[in-house]
C-alpha cells in the first residue's frame, strides 16, 4: 500500500474519522467510537480489523497496549489530501476585502494578511514579501541624523519602502546628501535593482571616481548596503501566543526554544522557503516540523505563494499544532491568497 490512493473505500472512512476524533479530542481514538459515528452497521470488531491493517501501513500508532489509535503524521498527509479539491470560504468575501483593503502600500499589505489569518484560525499567521532582483527603483531619499548617522529610504515601484539607519566614518552635511540623492534618482530612476547596483559599482570601479566628490561619497553610502536594503525580506507574524495554552508535548526548555525560534525572522524565511515550494495559488501542507528544528516537531505549516506585481514574492502561511482544524485553515489561507493578490495587484496599479 504505497499511498491513500491504495485503501479501500471502507479504510479511508474509517482513517479520516479517527483523525477528525483525535483532532477534536486530543485523545486515543478506539474502535467503539468510530462505531458509532458511522451511520452503517459495521461492528467494533470490524472495525478494529481496520484499524489493525491500517496500523500495518504506518497509518496509526498505538501509545500503550490497552489503548485506543492515534494518527501518524502520514495518516494526517492522507486526511489534508482529501480536503484539497472541497475548500470552502471561511468568511464572506465582501468582509475579508474590507479588512485587507485600506492598506497604501504592499508591506501593509502583508502586515495585514498576517492578522488577518491569526483571527480567523487562531493559530500563528505568517506573511512575507520577498523581493527580487527584477524590482524597479522609484526613488532615494538620504536624510542627516545627528551622531553621523543617515536615514537611507529606497521606494520602488510597486510601493515598497524600506530603510535603514548607518553609521558614516566621518560626518556629512545634508546638502551632500541631497546631491548624491539626485545624482542616483537622475540617472537610476526606473532602473531595476541589480541592473542599477551592478552600473553603480562599475562607475565607483572607474579611476575619475577618486576625484568626484559626489561619487566618493556614494561609495560610502554604496559600502553601507544603500540598494542592498530594497531586498530585505518584508515579514510579519501575528499571534504567537496563541501556542502557549496548546498541549505541544513540550518540556519548558522546549518551550522556550521554539519561542527564540519564532523570533528569528531569518529562521521564519527559511521555513517558508523549504516547505512552500508548490506553484502559486496551490496550498501547501507540511505535518510536523521537525527536520526544520526540533522543538517544531509537533508543529504543521499550511500556506502558498501568491503572486504579486513588480519582481516580488510573497508567501503567507499559517503555523499551528498538529491537532489543528485542517480544513478551516486551509480555506482560510487560500481565501486570503486569493483576496491579497487582488488588493496587492490593485495596490501596485493605484
Amino acid at each position: 500500500m504505497s499511498g491513500s490512493a491504495a485503501l479501500t473505500h471502507r479504510q479511508r472512512d474509517v482513517l479520516y474519522a479517527i483523525v477528525e476524533t483525535y483532532i477534536a479530542t486530543g485523545e486515543p481514538v478506539a474502535s467503539r467510537t468510530i462505531s458509532k459515528r458511522r451511520k452503517d452497521s459495521l461492528s467494533p470488531a470490524s472495525i478494529r480489523n481496520v484499524m489493525a491493517d491500517l496500523s500495518d501501513e504506518g497509518y496509526l500508532a498505538q501509545p500503550h497496549t490497552s489503548a485506543g489509535r492515534i494518527p501518524t503524521e502520514k495518516a494526517i498527509r492522507a486526511y489534508v489530501q482529501s480536503l484539497m479539491s472541497s475548500l470552502r470560504p471561511v468568511v464572506e468575501a465582501e468582509r475579508l476585502r474590507a479588512d485587507l483593503g485600506g492598506a497604501d502600500s504592499l508591506t501593509a499589505c502583508v502586515e495585514r494578511s498576517s492578522r488577518v489569518l491569526t483571527r480567523l484560525t487562531h493559530n500563528v499567521g505568517i506573511a512575507a514579501a520577498i523581493p527580487t532582483a527584477t524590482q524597479t527603483l522609484e526613488q532615494i531619499e538620504l536624510i542627516k541624523l545627528a551622531d553621523k548617522r543617515v536615514l537611507m529610504v529606497v521606494v520602488t515601484r510597486d510601493r515598497i519602502v524600506r530603510d535603514r539607519v548607518v553609521t558614516l566614518p566621518d560626518d556629512i552635511s545634508q546638502d551632500d546628501l541631497n546631491s548624491i540623492r539626485n545624482y542616483l534618482n537622475a540617472n537610476f530612476s526606473g532602473w531595476p535593482l541589480l541592473q542599477a547596483r551592478q552600473e553603480i559599482r562599475r562607475r565607483l570601479e572607474q579611476e575619475s571616481a577618486a576625484y568626484d566628490a559626489i561619487l566618493a561619497q556614494l561609495g560610502v553610502l554604496y559600502s553601507k548596503g544603500l540598494l542592498d536594503i530594497a531586498g530585505t525580506p518584508e515579514i510579519h507574524m501575528e499571534g504567537a501566543s496563541n501556542l502557549v495554552g496548546l498541549d505541544l508535548h513540550l518540556t519548558r526548555e522546549k518551550m522556550r526554544e521554539l519561542f527564540r525560534t519564532l523570533e528569528e525572522k531569518k529562521r521564519i524565511l527559511m521555513l517558508l522557503d523549504r516547505f512552500l515550494e508548490q506553484p502559486r495559488g496551490e496550498i501547501a501542507v507540511q505535518v510536523g516540523l521537525g527536520e526544520a528544528h526540533p522543538a517544531m516537531s509537533t508543529l504543521s505549516l499550511i500556506g502558498l505563494r501568491v503572486g504579486l506585481p513588480g519582481g516580488l514574492a510573497a508567501k503567507i502561511a499559517v503555523l499551528g499544532p498538529i491537532r489543528m482544524n485542517y480544513e478551516r485553515v486551509m480555506c482560510a489561507v487560500w481565501q486570503v491568497g486569493q483576496t491579497f493578490e487582488q488588493i496587492a495587484g490593485a495596490t501596485s496599479a493605484g
